[in-house]
């Protein structure tokens, strides 16, 4: 089975989603393939490092709140055996991020992309908006860093990824994470690992009965 998924790395129940899948997928005896699509959560250029708690606290009416979405958060991700340290993080644009995704993907790559910009981001306080911690991150997961970096300063895939961004809306993908399953299923936000996998079942069915 197909599994495409959208969804922002800068998000924590994407970040929760993607365990929780793969949790799923442990008990699942199918065979998957998984697609990483992309989707901003905000494409406003970060112009320099801040804080995310800051950020959070603009767009969600203080710090207080930010503070205790922050908490709910983590405590979520931690049943899910992630670290989410929101005091590190760094609000980040994540255009070139999805990007690296892509040129990793070619590589096969992709997921182990994937799961080093999720550790930098909300466990690290790396900034994954920024080039060069792109390039060490993208070394981290067994690429050529300093291809890496060369693909980052170069134009190549921004049209395509750009394109690929306005896709996923023109889908009706409005919240991530999204998982599509063989191309026409969709189940949306961080789902129970037993939800995932009744719905991985359900589908087998669906698909065995049309075909």
């Amino acid at each position: 089975m197909e599994i495409e998924i959208y969804a922002d790395v800068v998000c924590p129940w994407c970040y929760i989603g993607k365990r929780r899948l793969e949790q799923a997928l442990a008990s699942y005896d199918g065979e998957v393939t998984v697609h990483y699509r992309p989707f901003q959560l905000d494409p406003s250029p970060v112009p320099r490092p801040r804080p995310l708690l800051d950020a959070l606290a603009d767009k969600f009416g203080g710090p207080d709140q930010a503070r205790q979405m922050a908490t709910h958060v983590a405590g979520v991700a931690a049943g899910a055996g992630l670290k989410l340290d929101f005091d590190r993080a760094v609000a980040a644009n994540t255009f070139d991020a999805h990007r690296l995704i892509s040129w990793a993907s070619d590589q096969g790559r992709a997921a182990e992309t994937v799961d080093a910009l999720y550790r930098a981001h909300f466990t690290d306080g790396i900034d994954v908006g920024s080039r060069d911690a792109l390039a060490a991150l993208a070394a981290e997961a067994g690429l050529d860093g300093a291809e890496a970096r060369r693909f980052l300063d170069s134009d190549e895939r921004v049209e395509q990824l750009t394109a690929e961004l306005a896709a996923a809306r023109q889908l009706g993908v409005t919240s991530v994470p999204t998982f599509v399953l063989a191309g026409k299923y969709a189940v949306t936000g961080a789902q129970e690992p037993e939800t995932l996998l009744a719905a991985l079942a359900e589908v087998d069915r669906r698909e065995s009965a049309a075909g």
